[in-house]
């Protein structure tokens, strides 16, 4: 049979395949180089497929080990926007079912294209348990320092789920949630709570700052998001400071002297 198959023919069966098939190992003896290339193809992706979901058992096997009992409910708690110079830090809350297998391939946001990083936000909204987000303004943060504000944030979106968590999993912060909270480093590469939280917090924050972009485009927010580069460090020199700049951050503070305070 496989030889009277075009090489298309075996491109499109291949789509299908699943490895387990008796037709599959004949493919492998095919002296076409055409089906050598695409039977190589499938198990690059399939290698790569079983390995994301290896990665993704690990995760929630580390999220099963916060739960007081299995049907127990964890909630992973992530920023975005700390290192900024203008714009918020938003920070998300998550809880996930103890199986979550539409997540497969969901990681830290940082590690994904923004693509991705959509698409997988819009399957954690529909997943989750619960989720909430929270924008902890510009203001705030110059008020309180940005590890107070970036904290009380983390706490408001706790606050903010519609069902109460046994157990939070934060990334390297200890917000105080009135329940266990687990202060873990690069937890967003560990827990599918926290990546799932990590997400929802990046894709909220970039799309205030594409706002913010409109209203103040000579900064260049949608490129940047607010981060230091030097594109921005310029606009801040020509320009002054707006609203949304955190004043308390090196260099606005000396940009805000020269120019005599913060434009409107």
């Amino acid at each position: 049979m496989i030889g009277k198959m075009t090489v298309r023919e075996v491109k499109d069966w291949l789509e299908e395949a699943d490895g387990s098939e008796e037709l599959f190992s004949s493919l492998r003896e095919d002296g076409r180089a055409g089906v050598q290339k695409l039977v190589a193809s499938w198990e690059r992706r399939r290698e790569k497929a079983e390995k994301l979901r290896r990665i993704h058992l690990e995760k929630e096997k580390f999220d099963d080990g916060f739960r007081r009992d299995p049907d127990g409910l964890v909630a992973g708690v992530d920023e975005a926007g700390r290192g900024p110079l203008a714009g918020p830090v938003v920070t998300a809350a998550v809880i996930l079912p103890a199986h979550a297998p539409a997540l497969v391939g969901l990681d830290d946001s940082k590690a994904m294209t923004r693509t991705e990083r959509e698409r997988l936000a819009a399957l954690i909204r529909q997943t989750a348990v619960a989720w909430s987000v929270h924008v902890q303004s510009a203001a705030e943060i110059d008020r309180v320092n940005i590890y107070r504000a970036t904290k009380s944030s983390m706490e408001e979106a706790i606050r903010g789920l519609a069902v109460r968590p046994d157990a939070v999993i934060a990334d390297a912060m200890s917000p105080d949630a009135g329940m266990p909270c687990a202060n873990i480093v690069k937890a967003d590469a560990k827990s599918l709570a926290v990546a799932a939280a990590s997400v929802l917090a990046k894709t909220d924050r970039d799309r205030y700052m594409e706002a913010l972009h409109d209203r103040y485009p000579e900064y260049g927010f949608a490129q940047h998001a607010g981060y230091p580069t030097a594109r921005h460090v310029e606009a801040l020199r020509r320009h002054g400071p707006c609203p949304e700049h955190r004043t308390t951050f090196a260099p606005v503070t000396e940009f805000a002297a020269e120019s005599s305070g913060i434009r409107s």
